[in-house]
């Protein structure tokens, strides 16, 4: 007999599970350093937009999806799927038609991956939408448990130094720099005249990669209540503390002003150029999907849970709201220091592990205030590692039948393996080389590593493509209408809310009736599903692949 589906305690749980799903490395990594490339308080504002524009409505499609299959990701478009999934299969045709194409073409290697791709879409119809969520979840938390790892080296890093009173990896550029990559790259055995014998493989990297994955599978093999709930009650309000304990030190800095000006301070100048809103958007648009952790069936896994009585439409609102919150926090911790220490905005990925650690050095504690920092990050890692390894669990769980604690090893064990190749292969290519030559010859891929690779497949493919697939599907395929009679278990009144009378100040006019066409918020999320997110989505996604270009 099937067991018993588990479920969240209460809506309190189930907000605060999703919302350190969402809030992870995107926010207090990510955000900051993308805000420092993009003009700063303009383009905070355009990410706000976005968040609205597709953040709330794709993840009400994904939790309403889950919550009335009560199923992961493969299980509910498997039982969502019309009879006849023609546009499916269409998709598919269309897909192993390319194949065709690349391979008449010689590049034998896309080929094989389309045909393959293409075949699975004919057959299974709408179901591939799931089966692409959860191979995310399994290249998505292979690499992002490798920059979780770090955080992990660098706690250990600055709180070696806090005790021994030392200030050495908190230095100068040189000296962080080569800290960090002595730390992706390994060691480097040198002869007397200088010339490299031979390189070590990163095994700190590899350890503080496994320990992450160790900590993620422990706390998903109690279970949804035990685990996963019990857990995010405890590092979500911790994750806020820390979050207000480095802003204050950071306002509290001589000069903080100036970074808070920059952050918060739109620069209209900027607003009026062409190219900085369709540059900006674009990229704030990808973000605010990555960041909130919709496309790879995060937020269906976690909907199946929830009981018919939550009221997700509040809930939605609750987990975008403090996921935005937290990378708005973030910046504010981030900025001032940066500002107050006389060091650039704009150095991109490099911000949080090469700037930062300059920053901290030249404050009162520096050790200190970067442990904190760093804890901080691995406490976000850490609330949307789970929910990831949460999606694949599920799926062996569901489909294949697997006790939870044989899905925990069996997946954990897999994707720390994989993990393994992508931290070997952050430095350079010398340790892997047969699988260069493998990604050269056979996809004809001869810029960026591993890690690289499995970043832009996941990153810049699956998730757009997988949140623009279940916007299609909620608003043409399964239907807008029944989606909306399950969100009102729990929200009854939101199919009634009339905006118009919001904004009259009139709350809900309950002169309007049925023979009175006004825009509710059921309306307006059913032509944002079906119309603006699918298509705001996809021109996202043509220009991370790099097919639409801004000058």
């Amino acid at each position: 007999m099937e067991g018993k589906r588990e479920h969240w305690s209460g809506n309190i749980g189930f907000i605060l599970a999703s919302a350190g799903s969402a809030i992870g490395l995107g926010n207090i990594w990510k955000f900051p350093y993308i805000t420092g490339e993009n003009g700063g308080g303009a383009f905070v504002l355009i990410y706000l937009f976005c968040i609205l524009l597709i953040g709330i409505p794709v993840m009400l499609c994904e939790f309403t999806i889950g919550r009335h299959t009560q199923k992961g990701p493969v299980g509910a478009f498997n039982a969502l799927k019309p009879k006849s999934c023609n546009l499916a299969h269409t998709i598919g045709a269309l897909i192993v038609i390319i194949a065709l194409a690349l391979m008449c073409f010689g590049n034998y290697g896309w080929a094989i991956l389309f045909l393959i791709i293409g075949g699975i879409i004919f057959i299974s119809g709408w179901t591939f939408v799931g089966i692409m969520g959860v191979v995310a979840g399994f290249i998505i938390l292979s690499f992002y448990s490798v920059v979780a790892g770090w955080t992990i080296g660098y706690i250990w890093h600055s709180l070696s130094d806090f005790w021994a009173g030392d200030n050495s990896v908190f230095a100068a550029s040189d000296s962080t720099v080569k800290t960090f990559l002595t730390f992706i790259n390994g060691k480097e055995l040198t002869a007397s005249d200088g010339a490299i014998i031979a390189k070590n493989l990163p095994w700190y990297s590899i350890i503080c990669h496994i320990t992450f994955m160790i900590m993620c599978m422990a706390i998903v093999y109690k279970g949804v209540k035990e685990g996963i709930e019990k857990w995010s009650k405890i590092l979500m309000p911790f994750l806020f503390v820390l979050l207000i304990a480095l802003i204050l030190r950071a306002l509290s800095l001589p000069g903080s002003i100036e970074g808070i000006k920059f952050y918060l301070t739109p620069r209209f100048g900027m607003l009026a150029t062409k190219t900085f809103w369709t540059k900006s958007f674009l990229i704030a648009l990808g973000h605010a999907f990555f960041s909130l952790s919709l496309g790879m069936g995060v937020m269906i896994t976690y909907g199946s849970y929830l009981s018919k009585k939550e009221n997700i439409f509040i809930s939605t609102l609750s987990v975008a709201g403090l996921d935005t919150l937290v990378a708005l926090m973030a910046g504010l911790a981030i900025f001032p220091a940066v500002f107050a220490m006389g060091m650039q905005p704009d150095s991109g990925p490099g911000l949080v592990f090469l700037v930062l650690p300059q920053v901290f050095h030249k404050m009162p504690l520096g050790p200190l205030w970067g442990t904190l920092f760093f804890v901080l990050l691995l406490v976000a890692a850490l609330t949307s590692g789970i929910s990831i390894l949460e999606v694949v669990v599920s799926y062996f769980m569901d489909e294949l039948k697997f006790p939870r604690h044989t899905a925990v090893i069996f997946s954990g064990i897999v994707i720390a393996a994989l993990g393994c190749l992508c931290a070997v292969s952050v430095g350079d290519w010398s340790n892997l080389e047969w699988l260069h030559i493998l990604l050269v010859k056979i996809f004809d891929i001869k810029k960026g590593n591993f890690f690289d690779v499995m970043d832009n497949i996941a990153s810049n493919w699956m998730l757009p493509l997988g949140g623009m697939f279940i916007a299609i599907f909620t608003g043409w395929i399964w239907g807008t209408r029944h989606a909306l009679n399950e969100i009102r278990h729990g929200a009854k009144n939101f199919g009634d809310v009339h905006l118009l009378s919001l904004l009259a100040g009139l709350k809900d006019d309950p002169s309007h009736n049925s023979d009175v066409h006004v825009l509710t918020l059921a309306s307006l999320w059913g032509i944002f599903i079906r119309f603006i997110s699918p298509l705001a989505i996809l021109v996202a996604f043509l220009h991370s692949i790099g097919w639409i270009e801004v000058k």
